[in-house]
């Protein structure tokens, strides 16, 4: 049995979409928070359980009788929540339950020096998977794509994307890094620990981003380059909580120094295709959100 935590998030909802198809529907299982929302699922065939890495008690049974968890991170620190709290009950639970393996969405930048705050929590939670006793592996995801596109939105409305200097991002799609995790965890044992980075085939800072949405849209989306304070003062006065702001401001002084740059041909061999680039990206989202403008 394979239980897939965060089975109504984004990330995860396409993990099972994709492991469905490769192993059989009775050996699958979701853990959510919220089962109302996992009734398409249900109604599929998939076991549908209640645990929330908050509830750690919750854990116990949804991961009754399972050879494999999978763990989609938490991004509890954003909101002031303990995201490695989360993850030691869930690994914890794991452990008590006789879970052989876990997968986990860790990141390419894991690292206890990061200048990106999500990744000390990747780092310190390979190190808990480490110290567990239980088989592991870390998938070492690029940076969604998803981000580049929300951060760009604003931008696409003035024709000005405002942020402090930046470096090259290896942006990678949701729909590929949830493949990826599927034939992982439907060929266990394939990688013991971090995989290799999961990149697409290209890394672009935001300079280039503009120039490829410029010349999608036909019409300028120019980057214009902002201090941190400035970055920092906007979003303040935006509401956003302290630790969302420290994250936000941490992608630009982590890409300045290189911890998305990376790329690397295994995300291309496990799908067995070119990973989805960001011109097509941008195109996808454009054709979305623009209704005839361009």
């Amino acid at each position: 049995m394979i239980v897939v935590t965060g089975a109504t998030g984004q990330l995860g909802r396409l993990i099972v979409e994709s492991l469905v198809a490769r192993v059989p529907v009775d050996q699958v299982a979701v853990s959510v928070r919220d089962v109302g929302k996992a009734q398409e699922l249900a109604a599929r065939g998939i076991q549908v359980r209640r645990g929330d890495f908050a509830d750690p008690a919750s854990l116990a049974q949804a991961f009754e009788g399972a050879s494999q968890v999978l763990l989609v991170s938490s991004n509890a620190r954003a909101y002031g929540g303990d995201t490695l709290a989360q993850h030691r009950a869930a690994i914890d639970a794991a452990r008590s339950a006789g879970v052989r393996r876990i997968v986990y969405t860790s990141h390419m930048a894991a690292s206890r020096s990061s200048a990106f705050p999500p990744m000390l929590d990747h780092a310190e939670t390979e190190q808990l998977l480490s110290d567990s006793g239980l088989r592991w592996t870390a998938l070492r995801n690029g940076f969604y794509a998803s981000s580049a596109m929300l951060l760009l939105a604003k931008g696409r409305e003035t024709g000005v994307f405002e942020a402090p200097a930046d470096g090259k991002v290896s942006w990678t799609t949701h729909a590929d890094l949830a493949e990826a995790a599927a034939v992982i965890l439907a060929n266990e044992g394939q990688y013991d620990g971090p995989t290799p980075p999961l990149t697409a085939a290209q890394a672009f800072d935001f300079e280039e981003l503009c120039g490829m949405a410029s010349s999608i849209l036909g019409r300028p989306l120019r980057r214009s380059t902002v201090s941190e304070d400035e970055l920092r003062a906007k979003l303040q006065a935006s509401g956003m909580p302290a630790p969302g702001v420290d994250i936000s401001l941490g992608l630009y002084r982590a890409s300045r120094a290189g911890e998305f740059a990376a790329v690397d041909p295994t995300l291309r061999k496990l799908l067995g295709r070119t990973p989805t680039g960001m011109r097509e990206v941008i195109a996808a989202t454009l054709s979305r959100t623009d209704g005839g403008k361009r």
